[in-house]
């Protein structure tokens, strides 16, 4: 959420963020957004018991009023019912971390270090009523290295994150990201994948990406 402001506050960005909007009182973001001039609101889900159809009626209203037109997930960790996604078809993004179809869910950083892959990463798809499995706009990946574990893993793969969701919500304002796959440069430093291994994992997502998007073609 905070690289998203910083990109949006550049007057060449084509995006404004118009509402932070949480589900917890007491998420540090919030208090990001209002120091940055940002309006930010909380409607906690506790209040609202096992009503989640009026949990989620209620955070469309605050979307709505604030002319939300593209909703951008960070770090929000409730499923969503078909209503919200229904409701933002087609312009709610979010970020997994994971080079996703691989690890959806959550615990992704220690499952990729178990299942003994090489490559992590993160994704931005589009939300669809299936978890962790809209249509892929971009991902970035980061070379797991000998000695990682879930914590070390998961910094690299963050800071990775900052970079990739506010490029991909720019190319998917842009026309760019939609239905493709946009590969960033990969992780430099100590344990970095040579420069032909980097390539022949930019291609393997590639035919993913591809053949993801035949299979949505043919349905």
């Amino acid at each position: 959420m905070a690289a998203l402001l910083r990109a949006a506050a550049d007057a060449s960005y084509p995006a404004t963020v118009t509402l932070v909007l949480s589900n917890n009182p007491d998420a540090p973001g919030l208090d990001i957004a209002r120091a940055a001039g940002i309006p930010a609101a909380a409607i906690d889900h506790r209040r609202f018991g096992r009503d989640r159809a009026a949990h989620e009626a209620a955070l469309a209203e605050a979307l709505d009023a604030a002319g939300t037109e593209i909703v951008c997930l960070a770090g929000y960790l409730r499923l969503l019912t078909p209503y919200l996604v229904g409701r933002y078809a087609g312009r709610m993004l979010n970020i997994h971390p994971s080079l996703l179809p691989a690890f959806p869910g959550l615990d992704t950083h220690a499952r990729a270090l178990a299942a003994g892959v090489q490559q992590h990463g993160c994704t931005v798809h589009l939300v669809t009523e299936s978890m962790d499995a809209g249509p892929i706009l971009a991902q970035a990946a980061v070379p797991v290295i000998p000695g990682d574990n879930a914590d070390t893993l998961a910094a690299r793969v963050l800071a990775q994150e900052h970079v990739l969701y506010p490029r991909a919500l720019r190319d998917f304002i842009e026309g760019q990201g939609q239905g493709s796959f946009t590969p960033l440069l990969k992780e430099r430093g100590p344990g970095a994948l040579p420069p032909a291994e980097v390539q022949e994992a930019e291609s393997a997502a590639r035919i993913r990406a591809a053949k993801r998007t035949d299979g949505q073609r043919s349905g």
